[in-house]
């Protein structure tokens, strides 16, 4: 317990599960490089573990991609097709974190989670960049608001989809890509307490 984050308030070590309808799976991607384009997973979970020495804890987490919600049901069926996720063979796109550590020059004040990113079928390591929101009692357990202790997180990355088969470089007039490489993920977690 000798890092900064420990001195969060009510940091809490333990095993917290992710609380899907308070937490959030996003994702951004240019389109036809004039606009973007944003979407979201609807179906995920995933486990913590925040150690005693909070720089040991570690995430899973598991996406279910055929949930995936871009507001327009024929193109998120275009999504789910071979062309992009392929959702038939591959139904989860997974993180493992391989360790966490203070965010250095140009990674902003917080932590930084390395992990890898499983999506149709290939691996790569995806460094996330954290920020911890809190930690607090749950304000509805009257009888012991540890009990549903949460926490709170903030997580946000990019991947290149070509590097995970995702689409293909089809362009449009004067060459640019009808659809960026890069795809921005921003993650927002709500975690519950496992208290046995």
């Amino acid at each position: 317990m000798t890092t900064e984050l420990v001195e969060v308030p009510g940091y809490v070590a333990g095993t917290w599960t992710i609380d899907p309808v308070h937490s959030g799976v996003g994702f951004t991607v240019r389109h036809l490089m004039v606009s973007k384009v944003r979407g979201r997973f609807g179906t995920f979970e995933g486990t913590l573990v925040t150690a005693d020495d909070p720089l040991d804890s570690t995430v899973t987490a598991s996406i279910d991609l055929a949930s995936v919600d871009t507001g327009n049901a024929q193109r998120d069926e275009h999504v789910r097709s071979a062309d992009f996720l392929e959702v038939a063979t591959y139904p989860t796109m997974t993180y493992r974190s391989t360790g966490l550590r203070r965010g250095g020059e140009g990674e902003g004040d917080g932590y930084v989670l390395d992990g890898e990113l499983t999506l149709r079928g290939t691996t790569r390591q995806v460094p996330l960049t954290l920020e911890v929101d809190g930690f607090g009692p749950d304000p509805f357990r009257e009888d012991d608001p540890f009990k549903g202790a949460r926490a709170g997180f903030t997580a946000t990355g990019e991947i290149n989809r070509l590097e995970f088969g995702v689409g293909d470089r089809t362009t449009i007039a004067g060459g640019a890509l009808g659809l960026g490489e890069k795809v921005q993920i921003v993650l927002e977690i709500q975690a519950v307490l496992q208290t046995g």
